[in-house]
């Protein structure tokens, strides 16, 4: 089940929630779900992703399911700092994009008592450990997996298989460029 503040935040600081997986398997879904339910609580929220990522939207942050909310697009982690002041909540989307600045700068956001919420691959298309993440996993007090479904034999998917023959780390697409694969499907057509 995910994490739940149920506590007033204001009177007990800050902390860091994240929320991995692969590609389709709802982190971003996951992302604007807590991020909506601390608006429904009136707090105040910054919502920011990487400008790189334009696949549905140049602003907001929009899941494969076509869920949405407003967004800030910042070019370096270090950005969000100057952006987010004054503000109980952050949230923070494909996290993967970002410099290694973005553990310092949720750190220094949960160390001045701001809920910072993150979203991202935690593998690349090879199954290695993805940019920023592994240390935010680290840090975090809060940590969700999310699954999809290996398009292949219907088991739980986590690993996010590239199709295209790009050997880039970074190659925005959607189902055309990657689908989700278990361990055994994932490691059968590595092996290939």
């Amino acid at each position: 089940m995910p994490f739940e503040n149920t506590e007033n935040h204001r009177s007990t600081g800050g902390w860091i929630e994240v929320v991995v997986g692969s590609m389709f398997s709802g982190k971003t879904e996951e992302l604007i779900r807590r991020l909506r339910r601390a608006q429904y609580a009136r707090l105040t929220t910054e919502i920011f992703k990487p400008i790189v990522d334009t696949r549905y939207s140049e602003e907001d942050v929009v899941s494969h399911d076509e869920k949405a909310i407003r967004s800030t697009p910042v070019e370096a982690a270090q950005n969000i700092l100057l952006l987010a002041n004054q503000v109980d909540v952050v949230g923070i989307d494909e996290a993967q994009f970002f410099d290694q600045g973005l553990i310092d700068v949720c750190n220094e956001l949960a160390n001045a008592g701001t809920r910072v919420v993150v979203a991202g691959l935690d593998m690349d298309f090879q199954g290695k450990p993805f940019g920023p993440i592994p240390a935010l996993l680290a840090t975090a007090e809060h940590v969700t997996k999310v699954h999809a479904i290996c398009v292949r034999c219907g088991n739980l998917a986590h690993y996010s298989h590239r199709k295209a023959p790009s050997k880039k780390l970074v190659l925005l697409g959607e189902t055309e460029e990657y689908e989700p694969l278990c361990r055994q499907c994932f490691n059968q057509i590595k092996n290939k």
